[in-house]
């Protein structure tokens, strides 16, 4: 967990996309975050966590509905939504936070 606390305690507002690969809502996502990620460029992170193989991290933040988004800055919990989220709408909820 001291890695997450790392990705997150930083000035930038840093999006976390909580998936799976078997999740056709999580996969649906995958363009947007890129969509997200050229929009925002180095103004922001967007960071795709597999819970899969983060099981520890997904259980601690109470994932349950896929995908699961979150934004951090300053290491602190900024907005959380689960499900899906079209390009602008995460680009504009971004753009508070930078």
């Amino acid at each position: 967990m001291s890695k997450f606390g790392e990705l997150i305690d930083v000035k930038i507002p840093v999006l976390l996309d909580f998936y799976t690969e078997w999740s056709e809502q999580s996969k649906a996502m995958h363009a947007v975050l890129r969509d997200v990620a050229a929009a925002l460029g180095d103004k922001a992170k967007v960071i795709k966590i597999d819970i899969e193989k983060n099981k520890e991290l997904a259980e601690a933040l109470r994932v349950k509905a896929l995908p699961t988004l979150i934004i951090y800055k300053n290491g602190e919990m900024k907005w959380r939504h689960s499900g899906e989220q079209d390009a602008n709408s995460l680009i504009g909820i971004m753009k508070q936070y930078l």
